[in-house]
């Protein structure tokens, strides 16, 4: 999830695995894989650097490993 800010200044978090494109038009309009469009307050070059992070970070995030239970302590 990347944060965004809608024109009104609300903030929102947006999926970014749904983002399909990004234009300026001059407001920044981006449209997702479900055919919705959002117009946000940031440019696109900084959508995109959002994205990026969040790709990257999702990377870098290491699978959660199953507890043992108690009895199963050594």
């Amino acid at each position: 999830m990347i944060k965004l800010t809608r024109l009104s200044g609300e903030p929102f978090l947006l999926n970014a695995e749904l983002i399909k494109y990004v234009e300026s038009r001059p407001d920044t309009y981006v449209s997702l894989t479900t055919g919705e469009r959002i117009v946000v307050g940031e440019s696109p070059e900084e959508v995109l650097r959002r994205t990026i992070e969040y790709q990257q970070t999702k990377l870098l995030t290491p699978p959660s490993r199953p507890t043992a239970s108690p009895d199963e302590q050594p």
